[in-house]
């Protein structure tokens, strides 16, 4: 029994609930998945996992025993990197998860560089904008925007991104176009409502150092960022998104800004990945090329500093 090869493979049941999705997770076969585990708990002279019908979970001793395992993986990682070709050119998949809009618009057109810097590197890349569990299922690194409510989790901010309010020239005409936030009395918005909470948040906007927040009525909520953006194209309301989201339909007149003197506050974007990765070389490769796209451009300075790509032109 190769016990590296076998704590890992423990690490990977433990996260993902189950020997089938830690066996597809690493691409080896379910019954030496099962062999592994059990020579594992015979050298080891305990149980490490409590097996039901519906899950799997460590027992008392595996919860103890994941704790140093995790450890002692990153360890490795690190240390063979440092006496091999991985430290210059890392290799392996890299399990990213970041909002649609953000990878549609933002990182996947800049991928290609990133890329070309590291060709043995393997991206797997989700884009959603529900809360992920990196333990659970696996995923190495996220990007996130707003405040950072896990502090389980290393954080790596990495950009402030200008958010402004928004609205269809068909809304405008039929409601009028509110001159302070004062006159959004009888407007409506299409609401986002919170993956944490369930409801919907309420505008934002800044007077000076003012934070002043207004819930308007609407008749549609959404709960993913690009529906929230089709629904005010669509004339269903005014909203609050990033500026690198609306940027192409602002520069086509499908969407005009209002409110441009009381715009919301940036939304921090923040790298998040588990302590564990810290010293992976493949998560602080890509973070660190994140930083420097981000840094290249003045995200927080309005529409003149947006890429040409993201302004539409």
């Amino acid at each position: 029994m190769d016990r590296f090869i076998a704590m890992r493979v423990f690490t990977r049941i433990v996260e993902l609930g189950g020997f089938g999705k830690a066996a597809d997770s690493l691409h080896m076969p379910r019954a030496s998945v099962t062999t592994l585990i059990k020579q594992l708990e015979a050298h080891l002279g305990v149980q490490l996992l409590q097996r039901t019908t519906r899950q799997v979970s460590p027992t008392l001793d595996g919860a103890a025993y994941y704790e140093r395992c995790v450890r002692l993986l990153a360890d490795l990682e690190e240390t063979e990197s440092l006496f091999s070709e991985a430290r210059r050119n890392p290799q392996g998949k890299l399990r990213v998860d970041m909002p649609g809009s953000l990878g549609r618009l933002v990182i996947v057109p800049a991928l290609p560089s990133f890329c070309q810097r590291y060709p043995r590197l393997e991206l797997e890349l989700s884009t959603n904008d529900r809360p992920v569990d990196l333990i659970r299922e696996g995923v190495d690194c996220v990007l996130r925007g707003g405040d950072v409510l896990d502090d389980s989790l290393v954080a790596r901010p990495l950009a402030r991104l200008t958010q402004v309010t928004c609205a269809s020239r068909a809304y405008l005409d039929e409601h009028g176009t509110p001159q302070d936030p004062d006159d959004l009395q009888g407007h409506c918005a299409v609401n986002y409502l919170s993956a944490v909470t369930g409801r919907p948040f309420a505008l934002e906007f800044m007077d000076g150092a003012t934070l002043i927040t207004r819930a308007l009525p609407g008749q549609l909520a959404v709960n993913g960022a690009d529906g929230y953006v089709a629904a005010c194209e669509a004339g269903l309301g005014l909203i609050q998104a990033p500026y690198y989201h609306v940027a192409a339909q602002i520069a086509r007149g499908d969407l005009c800004e209002v409110l441009a003197r009381w715009r919301p506050p940036p939304l921090p974007l923040t790298a998040l990945y588990p302590p564990h990765r810290q010293l992976s070389r493949r998560v602080r490769v890509f973070v660190d090329w994140l930083a420097e796209l981000f840094g290249n451009q003045n995200w927080d300075g309005g529409n003149d500093s947006m890429p040409s790509r993201i302004r539409g032109e």
